[in-house]
């Protein structure tokens, strides 16, 4: 049986719903302070359940867990600015709180949502590989690589096996608007009710845009892989948040022009990943392009307008 925290959200749904699809068991644990009921799988066991704050006990005691697919988190990189604490409460405490359960309860295998933006910080080359040199410039990609730490720590000691996938920017139907990571279901929302959305900056900043199948994959993909290691997952391609813009424009064929606010501090200008490692040992790689990725979220997003 598959543990899924977070699997009420955008990524981590997704996921549950390919892991049924296979024939596995799953459980899922989301507190819903972003994810959405809506989005479980009904063939899912789910409790609603936050990982800092209660008792994962119940969970282990009622069901087998084999494999934990650890997504729950919190995302907002600005709100880690804001709020240090918080953030490493939820994302560092939360992730040893069910690490030690996995240790107590003899779980096999930790697959882990990273982010390979955050953690990398201001990349020195480009795309990066996974042995880039680490310097996060915010709490959120520090606390990310916090986690990574400790499941090398749960390896040594507990002879747990880790998957770590370090994401570059996810999108894809039921991407949130909530907090700065969902870009592309922002700019859906404006332009589907015809508002004018806000580039914070110059909008030349560069993200690695992923499709969320590619992600789900990836997920799959990890649950054979024999030994511990971590994947960029990611496209290897640099796509500014003006040129996204553009191309979401003409997707909906809408005339309308994005105002440019204020930088927002601790984002990166630039990032792109490289994925070789995950396509040779993984047997894995990106799919989906960025034009016919933003082409079916803009659908899913016209087609359930009640998710914006």
């Amino acid at each position: 049986m598959i543990l899924v925290t977070g699997g009420a959200g955008f990524i981590g749904s997704h996921i549950v719903d390919a892991y049924i699809k296979k024939g596995f068991k799953v459980v899922v644990v989301d507190n819903l302070s972003t994810g959405d009921i809506s989005n479980v799988n009904k063939s899912a066991v789910f409790y609603k359940l936050d990982l800092y704050k209660d008792s994962l006990e119940k969970v282990f005691k009622l069901h087998k867990i084999n494999i934990i697919n650890h997504h729950a988190a919190q995302i907002d990189l600005r709100k880690s600015i804001s709020q240090p604490l918080f953030d490493a409460r939820i994302n560092i405490e939360g992730s040893i709180r069910l690490f030690e359960l996995a240790a107590k309860n003899n779980v096999r295998k930790i697959i882990f949502a990273s982010s390979g933006g955050a953690v990398y910080g201001e990349q020195i080359h480009f795309p990066a590989g996974e042995d880039h040199i680490t310097k996060p410039l915010s709490p959120y990609g520090i606390s990310k690589l916090t986690v990574e730490k400790y499941l090398h720590f749960y390896k040594h000691y507990y002879n747990i096996d880790y998957v770590i996938l370090r994401y570059s920017n996810v999108y894809g139907p039921r991407q949130s608007i909530k907090g700065e990571a969902g870009v592309v279901s922002i700019f859906c929302k404006k332009l589907i009710n015809s508002k004018i959305p806000v580039i914070n900056g110059s909008g030349r900043n560069t993200r690695d845009y992923i499709f969320v199948s590619d992600v789900v994959s990836a997920n799959l993909c990890s649950l054979d892989y024999k030994g511990s290691d971590i994947f960029n997952i990611s496209t290897a391609e640099e796509t500014s948040v003006n040129k996204l813009f553009n191309l979401l424009k003409i997707i909906s064929g809408k005339k309308i022009k994005a105002i440019h606010g204020k930088p927002v501090s601790g984002e990166q200008k630039r990032s792109c990943l490289d994925y070789r490692f995950a396509s040779c040992k993984l047997k894995w790689k990106p799919l989906i392009s960025l034009d016919d990725g933003l082409r079916l979220t803009y659908e899913w997003f016209s087609e359930n307008r009640s998710k914006l």
